[in-house]
C-alpha cells in the first residue's frame, strides 16, 4: 500500500439528534392483555411508535419511547399484558412487566373500563401496592358520557380516582398526562457539554435466528422474551449495555418474514419499525442461524441493510450445533450467496451459551472504522491514476471513457464522485471499487461510487 496515515482519516459520525443527556423520569405503561396499553402509547407519544393489533399478546418486552408534554420530557415504557396467571412466554412477558415496575418512577396502570375490574387487574395492584411506586389510573375505552360513568366504579381498585381516556379518539388524554406529569419527578438539567453518544448497533435477521438471546448474553440478563416461537419480538428493543470499557446502544429487532408489501397487521408494521431501526442505527449485526442453508429472506435483510448505507457485521449463530459436513456446504454458501458483501466481518458465536460473543465488539470497531474512513484527495487521485494506467476503460463502440478527477465528499458510508468523459461500465465501477477496497481497507462497510460525467460542449 502506498498510503500514509495522513492520507487516511476515521471521521466521527454526526450524533446530532441524539437524547438529552440527562436520565429523564420514568413512566410504566401496565395492565393485564389487550386493554389498549400500545394504543395509548401511541397517543401519548402523537404518533404510531407501539406495533398495534386488535389481538391480544402483540407487545412482549419493555420498549422504551421519549415523550413529552407541556414541555416536560419523560420516558415512557410499554410492556406486554400482564396475565398473573400465564405460564410459558407469558410468564416472561408478565416478568418484563414486573422489572419495567421495578425500574421506573411512576406507573399507569390501564384497566378497560368497558369490561370493569378483574380478577387480574386486582392481582396486578397488589403488586403495585408493594412496589410502592405512584400510580395513576387510566380507564380506558371511555367514548361517551355514559361510558365515563361506569368509569367510575374503577374507585374499588383503591388507587384512587380513576382517569376516564379513549386512547383510540384521544378524549381525556390532556388530563391524564396532566395527571402523569404530577406524579413524575423532575428532569434533572440538561448537561450541554457536547458528548459522543454511544454507538448505535441494530440486530437484524429473520425469526427464530437468536438476536433476543444474543442481546440477553450481551446485557447480561433476560432483557427481552426468548421463545421458541418465531416471531417473539414485536417492537424494536433498545438497550444500553457496557461492552469492551464502552456503553453501545444495541436494537434487538423484530424477524423480517418477508417483504413489507406482503406482510399484513402488526407484521406489517413491525417490518416497517425493523426498517427504522436500521436507519437510526450505524452499524448492523446480521444474525443468520449457522445450522440451516442461507436463505433468500436473509439475502433480502442483507441487501436492505447495505442499501441503507449502514456498516455490517455478519454473526453465524447456533454454532454448537454445526458439524464438519454443514461447514463445507456453509463455506460454498457463503460463497454463492454473501459474495456481495465479502468486505463484511464475520464471526461464528453461540448466543446461548456466550460462545465467542466477546469477539463482537472487535469486529463492530473494524466495520465501525472501515464505515467512517476518509482518503485525502491527493492521495485518490494518486491511486486513480495508477489504476487507469494499468487497467484503463474498455473500448466501446469506439469510444473509451476516462477517469478525470476523483474526491470523497462523505463517509458513513464512504462516497466516492468521479468526474468521467463518459459513462462507466457497471463492471469497471465494482473494479474500482474492489480496487479501492484493496488499497485503502473499507473493511464492514458499503461503498458509494457516483459518476459526473462531463458534457461536450457543441461548437
Amino acid at each position: 500500500m502506498n498510503t500514509t496515515p495522513d492520507d487516511i482519516t476515521h471521521v466521527p459520525a454526526d450524533e446530532a439528534g441524539d437524547a438529552p443527556t440527562g436520565p429523564l423520569p420514568v413512566l410504566a405503561v401496565v395492565g393485564r392483555p389487550n386493554v389498549g396499553k400500545s394504543t395509548l402509547v401511541n397517543r401519548i407519544l402523537g404518533r404510531r411508535e407501539a406495533v398495534v393489533e386488535d389481538i391480544p399478546g402483540v407487545t412482549r418486552d419493555r420498549v422504551s419511547y421519549d415523550a413529552t408534554w407541556a414541555g416536560r420530557a419523560f420516558t415512557v415504557v410499554d410492556t406486554g399484558g400482564w396475565d398473573p396467571d400465564a405460564r410459558g412466554m407469558a410468564e416472561r412477558i408478565r416478568a418484563q412487566a414486573e422489572i419495567a415496575v421495578g425500574l421506573a418512577d411512576a406507573v399507569l396502570f390501564v384497566v378497560d373500563a368497558t369490561v370493569g375490574i378483574t380478577d387480574a387487574d386486582e392481582a396486578v395492584v397488589r403488586v403495585l401496592r408493594r412496589s410502592e411506586k405512584p400510580v395513576v389510573l387510566a380507564a380506558n375505552k371511555v367514548d361517551d358520557q355514559r361510558a365515563e360513568a361506569e368509569a367510575y366504579g374503577l374507585w374499588n381498585l383503591g388507587l384512587g380516582e380513576p382517569c376516564p381516556v379513549s386512547a383510540l379518539h384521544g378524549r381525556g388524554s390532556g388530563d391524564l398526562l396532566d395527571a402523569v406529569l404530577a406524579v413524575l419527578p423532575e428532569p434533572p438539567p440538561e448537561s450541554f457539554e457536547e458528548e459522543a453518544g454511544p454507538r448505535r448497533v441494530a440486530i437484524v435477521g429473520k425469526p427464530n435466528v437468536g438476536k433476543s438471546s444474543l442481546l440477553n448474553k450481551l446485557a447480561g440478563s433476560e432483557r427481552v422474551v426468548v421463545d421458541a416461537v418465531a416471531g417473539t419480538t414485536v417492537d424494536p428493543v433498545d438497550e444500553l449495555i457496557e461492552l469492551g470499557g464502552r456503553e453501545w446502544r444495541f436494537i434487538d429487532t423484530a424477524g423480517i418474514r418477508k417483504r413489507v408489501k406482503e406482510a399484513s397487521g402488526h407484521e406489517f408494521y413491525a417490518s416497517l419499525r425493523t426498517s427504522t431501526a436500521i436507519d437510526r442505527a450505524e452499524v448492523a449485526v446480521l444474525v443468520l442461524d449457522a445450522d440451516q442453508s442461507i436463505s433468500e429472506q436473509d439475502v433480502r435483510i442483507l441487501q436492505t441493510v447495505r442499501d441503507s448505507g449502514r456498516a455490517l457485521v455478519i454473526a453465524f449463530n447456533k454454532w454448537d450445533l454445526v458439524d464438519e459436513d454443514r461447514r463445507h456446504y456453509l463455506e460454498r454458501e457463503v460463497e454463492q450467496e454473501l459474495v456481495q458483501v465479502r468486505w463484511a466481518p464475520r464471526i461464528n458465536i453461540t448466543a446461548r451459551t456466550g460462545w465467542h460473543v466477546d469477539r463482537l465488539v472487535p469486529a463492530l470497531d473494524k466495520a465501525l472504522e472501515g464505515w467512517e474512513t476518509r482518503v485525502s484527495t491527493g492521495a485518490l487521485n494518486s491511486f486513480l491514476g495508477r489504476l487507469v494506467a494499468e487497467h484503463p476503460h474498455p473500448v466501446r463502440s469506439g469510444k473509451q471513457p476516462k477517469i478525470l478527477f476523483g474526491t470523497q465528499p462523505s463517509v458513513a458510508p464512504p462516497t466516492f464522485a468521479l468526474f468521467t468523459s463518459g459513462r462507466l461500465d457497471a463492471a469497471y465501477e465494482r473494479f474500482i471499487e474492489r480496487r479501492l477496497r484493496e488499497e485503502f481497507g473499507f473493511v464492514g462497510t458499503p461503498i458509494v461510487l457516483t459518476q459526473r460525467v462531463r458534457e461536450r460542449r457543441k461548437r
